[in-house]
């Protein structure tokens, strides 16, 4: 039964209109611009996904996402990305849908715990959730390739001008703009999540209450 709901029509079509958000949001983010960052909203449908259709919907959002990202350098488009893959091509095809699929999938499981005392709670701790795993997972795979950062973005390749450039220029203030984005907007997707979660709820047929077992031994007469 579990199965079947995970598929039902009215799942595939949330996941639809969700993956669609997703592309659009991230291939049209740059015309949302604050001086020189970007504002990224392509976290929140992720975590919506992986709030009402569960942990691997948000992982298959989230993978549609990294894979985005990875033909913008493909495309030449993220001039960052398509330098890593040119001299890393292997790892940096991991960093961009490892943390994509980590950044859908880990928020659901999340949600899922905490949902139990309070979905209001549970939702803000998923929202929170995405922008550090997809964040923190980038960091990790760029330490692993640091010896391609260093060659470009660095003067001396210290240990310390790496760590500078990950955390402040590249992370810093993109990381905090989606923290924000995600908590400021999470009151909305837990109030998405109630309003979904009770229209399954009135429309689920109710189980018939059991039949009372009727009586099937014949009345005794009563005896003289």
């Amino acid at each position: 039964m579990e199965r079947k709901r995970n598929f039902s029509a009215k799942n595939i079509a949330y996941f639809s209109v969700l993956l669609a958000l997703v592309v659009v949001l991230q291939t049209c983010g740059g015309f949302f611009v604050i001086g020189t960052t970007s504002l990224s909203f392509v976290l929140v449908p992720i975590v919506l996904g992986a709030i009402l259709l569960g942990p691997w919907a948000g992982g298959a959002l989230g993978l549609a996402f990294g894979f985005i990202v990875l033909m913008y350098g493909v495309a030449g488009t993220d001039g960052f990305t398509a330098y890593l893959l040119a001299d890393a091509p292997v790892m940096t095809v991991l960093i961009c849908l490892v943390k994509g699929v980590a950044a859908g999938i880990v928020p659901g499981f999340v949600y899922r715990v905490i949902a139990r005392k309070n979905t209001f709670v549970a939702a803000v701790a998923a929202s929170f959730t995405a922008p550090v795993v997809n964040t923190g997972l980038f960091i990790v795979g760029c330490l692993i390739i640091s010896g391609t950062i260093a060659t470009q973005f660095t003067a001396t390749g210290s240990a310390s001008e790496i760590l500078y450039f990950l955390f402040i220029v590249c992370a810093g203030t993109n990381f905090l703009i989606e923290l924000g984005l995600n908590l400021v907007l999470a009151p909305a997707v837990h109030r998405v999540v109630l309003v979904v979660e009770g229209n399954r709820a009135a429309r689920t047929p109710k189980e018939p209450l059991p039949e009372t077992k009727k009586q099937t031994e014949p009345a005794t007469e009563d005896r003289l």
